[in-house]
């Protein structure tokens, strides 16, 4: 399994973009072929709300499905990009090394 994660910040529309990311972006990963969850992580820091997007995947490819052959280039709806004062254009992976039940 494979951890994509992708970091955003707010400072006035914190929870337009979360209303964003919960009701419409989550649901819409979640219909794909390979995607096994998503967590979205907040913290205020320095007047702004931090957003930590983790989402798990199947596999590379499923999330080349999803963000294209260069998986590290950050997907950013529009009315996410509105929402958010700076986000980062890349995304990280990682492998999932060990979780628990």
């Amino acid at each position: 399994m494979i951890a994509r994660l992708w970091r955003g910040r707010a400072t006035t529309q914190a929870e337009r973009y979360y209303r964003h990311a919960t009701a419409t972006v989550f649901p819409e990963l979640a219909k794909l072929r390979g995607h096994r969850g998503a967590w979205l992580l907040r913290r205020e820091v320095d007047g702004q709300t931090e957003f930590l997007a983790l989402t798990l995947w199947d596999s590379v490819d499923a999330i080349k499905a999803f963000a294209g052959e260069d998986i590290s280039v950050a997907i950013v709806e529009p009315e996410g990009q509105t929402a958010l004062s700076a986000y980062d254009d890349f995304a990280v992976h990682y492998e999932v090394a060990f979780t628990t039940p």
